[in-house]
């Protein structure tokens, strides 16, 4: 992977449950626009996603590369799970394929919360990036550089319940912003105990209904931010394990 042109323009979308969001970047990951966003098609299957991204950038000023950010598990740009979106949809769907061939730029696709992390990360030490939004999102990155992705949202929490049923939308419109709000602090005790981070970044549109004070080593951050993410995936890396490797690892 080369070194990214000064010049180069990349197309970075983030596609989630309710929204699909989009903006231009230069190399260095800034804005060159504002991100625009359309709802999530329903039903969200392969072909009425790429119709939605074919109307939303259609005015766009003209890109070199395309970055994604996919909810679900994603392997070498094929997406394998896509929970909010359809498993039965996505199976396999080499998403890649679909963008080059529709929009005629080269793509890469990764989990949405791994982008995210790309982009808001400070690249020291083991850093931890978490989506509170339609599901619960996580990556974790080692020095600015994404580790395997591990679909955490799936793992039961309680009473046979996985995260993106215990805090997702769902769970927050059942049981109310208060009760949601102990689920979340139940969650943060967790995670910390597991995987034992540096710093945590909280995403997601719901990350601003949370109504207690954060630990120091804990930050929330924007969609804005973690949109950004999508530069990095074409910048060169010099990590003896590359970035796209070890988020998409090979069978």
């Amino acid at each position: 992977m080369k070194t990214t042109p000064s010049a180069l323009k990349i197309l970075s979308i983030d596609i989630g449950g309710s929204s699909i969001k989009a903006t231009i970047l230069n190399s260095k990951g800034e804005l060159t626009m504002d991100y625009k966003k359309i709802a999530t098609p329903k039903p969200a299957n392969p072909a009425n996603v790429v119709k939605a991204i074919n109307t939303l950038v259609k005015d766009f000023p003209a890109f070199d590369k395309i970055s994604v950010g996919f909810p679900g598990y994603v392997r070498n740009s094929i997406v394998k799970t896509a929970p909010n979106l359809g498993n039965d949809f996505w199976k396999d769907v080499d998403f890649r394929k679909m963008l080059q061939t529709d929009l005629g730029k080269d793509a890469q696709v990764v989990n949405d919360a791994d982008m995210q992390g790309l982009g808001v990360v400070s690249g020291k030490g083991l850093e931890m990036v978490i989506t509170l939004g339609t599901g619960f999102g996580t990556a974790l990155l080692m020095d600015g550089h994404l580790l395997p992705h591990l679909e955490v949202s799936h793992h039961p929490i309680s009473k046979g319940r996985d995260y993106d049923q215990y805090i997702g939308d769902k769970a927050l419109d059942e049981i109310g912003e208060k009760k949601w709000n102990k689920r979340i602090k139940k969650v943060f005790e967790i995670l910390k105990t597991v995987f034992n981070y540096d710093y945590l970044y909280i995403g997601g549109g719901n990350s601003d209904l949370l109504d207690f004070k954060l630990e120091k080593n804990m930050k929330i951050v924007t969609n804005a931010d973690g949109i950004k993410g999508g530069a990095k995936l074409w910048q060169e890396d010099k990590h003896p394990v590359t970035h796209t490797a070890m988020a998409t690892p090979t069978k």
